[in-house]
């Protein structure tokens, strides 16, 4: 039975986990560090929608910028965008406001990467800066033939570097058992003996 997060974390079992180089090929591991990103914009009318407000693709394009320049600097090349998880817009971003995404890289696989992406917005005038979002990107290194290829291990330099990398593990776990549980939902459903759940839904059935 695998161990909560939380009991890793207070156990510190990442800090005795000493790196193996199995041969003299293998990947050098760059720190978290290395690749951390921050990309700021300021939101110009243009960005904005009928509302007044910034529209919601603007904010995912540059996340999409700054997920692509942290993935690239951890590969050392050219990464493409596989996924993304968590775009839940908190808080309106008004324009004349900074914008500002932070990413870093909270886990790496063979071949793929999880960007981790704070994003905030600040106003000028009253210096009062708000969270906005907080989203998960996927990454996948390419080499020059548009193959998967392999990017560098990880170095975990802090306590917090360790608590991201295992919550996305955790959260890739969780997502295959959400996938596997919802494709048996889709199998099974029968249309036919479950409309009595539309009952007190906002729609209406006419067939």
């Amino acid at each position: 039975m695998k161990a909560p997060l939380r009991t890793l974390l207070r156990k510190g079992a990442f800090l005795f986990t000493p790196l193996k180089h199995t041969n003299m090929n293998e990947m050098t591991p760059k720190a978290v560090s290395t690749s951390r990103t921050v990309i700021t914009e300021l939101m110009i009318p243009s960005y904005a929608n009928f509302g007044g407000k910034i529209h919601g693709g603007i904010l995912l394009s540059l996340m999409d910028k700054a997920a692509y320049a942290c993935a690239a600097k951890h590969a050392g090349g050219y990464c493409v965008t596989v996924s993304v998880e968590g775009v839940e817009f908190k808080a309106p971003v008004a324009v004349g406001e900074l914008v500002s995404i932070h990413a870093s890289i909270n886990y790496v696989g063979r071949t793929s990467m999880v960007v981790g992406m704070r994003v905030t917005a600040e106003n000028v005038e009253t210096g009062t800066v708000k969270h906005t979002n907080t989203s998960y990107f996927t990454m996948v290194a390419k080499d020059k033939n548009g193959e998967p290829t392999p990017v560098p291990p990880l170095l975990l330099e802090t306590k917090e570097d360790a608590r991201r990398f295992l919550e996305a593990m955790k959260r890739k776990e969780l997502k295959a058992q959400f996938k596997d549980e919802f494709d048996n939902e889709k199998t099974g459903l029968k249309v036919g003996s479950e409309l009595g759940l539309l009952a007190n839904e906002r729609c209406k059935v006419v067939f």
